[in-house]
C-alpha cells in the first residue's frame, strides 16, 4: 500500500497500517488528531513533516529516512520495537521512550527527556540537544555524537560511546557497565556514584569529577579544570598532563604526571588509595 503526497490531520489517521510506503505525506491540520500511525508495523516513511503529538506509538519495524518531527510533534515514538532512523530531524519533548532496538543515523534531535527506558539503542553521527537525556537506558551505543546536555545518561546501564564530544552537567550518575572511548566530556560533578565506569583516551574538564565511585577506570586520559577529583571513590587511573587537585580517594591508584594539589583530610581516614606523580614535589600517600 502506497500513501502519497496526502495530508492527515484526523485521529488515528492511518491506525492499525501494515507493509505501507508513506512519502511525502504531512501530519498536521486544523483537526489536530492524535496518534496517526499508532499499531502499525513494516512502513518504510520517507520525507514526511509531522507536526501532531504521539504520531509512532506500539509500532514494529519501521523505517524512517528524511523526515522532520516539529517541537508540536511530543512524545514522537514510544513502545516500538525495531525501528530505524535515517537523515532526520527529532523534535518535540520526550521523542523516544520505552522503546525497543531502534537505530539512530545522522540525526538531529532537539528533545527534552530525550531516550528514557530504552532497550537498545543505538545512535551514530547525530546531534543532540536535551536537558535529560537516555535515563534509565539500557544498551546504549553512541559514536559519533555531539551532545548539549544538562543530566545525561542517568541510572544507564550497560553502554559503549565512541568518537563523541559530550557537554553536559551531572553525567552518568548511578550508572553502571559504562565505557566511553576517544571522546571529550564537559561538565560538573561527572560520574558520580557510578559503578563500573571506564573512561579510555578521553579529554575530561569540570569540577568534582569522579566522585563516590565503584570501580572507576581512567586509561590515558586527560584531565583540565578537575578540582577535588575522585573523593570516596575505588579508582585505577593513568593520567596525561597535570591534574588540579585530588580529594580522599577511597582505594585504588593513581597516576598523573602531576597533580597541583592533594587533600588527604580527617574524612580520609582508612584511604589506602595510592597516589603517584613525576613531580618530585609530591608524595605518596597510601
Amino acid at each position: 500500500m502506497l500513501y502519497k503526497n496526502k495530508s492527515y490531520d484526523e485521529e488515528r489517521a492511518l491506525y492499525g497500517v501494515k507493509d505501507a510506503d508513506i512519502e511525502n505525506c504531512k501530519f498536521e491540520g486544523p483537526a489536530d488528531g492524535e496518534s496517526a500511525l499508532k499499531e502499525t508495523r513494516g512502513l518504510n516513511i520517507r520525507n514526511c513533516d509531522f507536526l501532531l503529538r504521539y504520531p509512532l506509538w506500539h509500532t514494529a519495524d519501521t523505517v524512517m529516512e528524511n523526515c522532520t518531527m516539529t517541537e508540536t510533534c511530543r512524545a514522537a515514538l514510544w513502545y516500538d520495537r525495531n525501528t530505524v532512523i535515517r537523515a532526520s530531524s527529532l523534535g518535540g519533548i520526550k521523542a523516544v521512550r520505552e522503546c525497543d532496538g531502534t537505530k539512530i543515523e545522522g540525526c538531529k534531535i532537539n528533545s527534552t527527556e530525550f531516550g528514557w527506558f530504552c532497550r537498545g539503542l543505538d545512535i551514530k553521527n547525530s546531534e543532540l540537544v536535551s536537558e535529560y537525556p537516555f535515563l534509565h537506558t539500557s544498551g546504549l551505543h553512541i559514536d559519533g555524537l555531539k551532545m548539549q546536555g544538562k543530566y545525561s545518561f542517568q541510572y544507564v546501564e550497560n553502554a559503549e560511546i565512541r568518537n563523541s564530544e559530550l557537554n553536559t552537567k551531572d553525567a552518568f550518575w548511578h550508572s553502571r557497565n559504562i565505557t566511553v572511548y576517544d571522546s571529550v566530556v564537559r561538565g560538573e560533578y561527572l560520574g558520580w556514584y557510578s559503578e563500573n565506569l571506564k573512561l579510555v583516551r578521553c579529554r575530561i574538564t569540570g569540577t568534582q569529577p569522579l566522585c563516590y565511585a565503584k570501580g572507576l577506570v581512567l586509561e590515558d586520559c586527560t584531565m583540565t579544570d578537575c578540582d577535588l577529583s575522585f573523593e570516596n571513590s575505588d579508582v585505577t587511573a593513568r593520567i596525561k598532563g597535570a591534574v588540579t587537585s585530588v580529594k580522599n580517594p577511597m582505594s585504588g591508584r593513581i597516576c598523573a604526571d602531576e597533580i597541583g594539589e592533594i587533600i588527604m583530610d580527617e574524612y580520609a581516614k582508612g584511604s589506602t588509595c595510592r597516589i603517584f606523580a613525576k613531580s618530585d614535589r609530591l608524595k605518596q600517600c597510601g
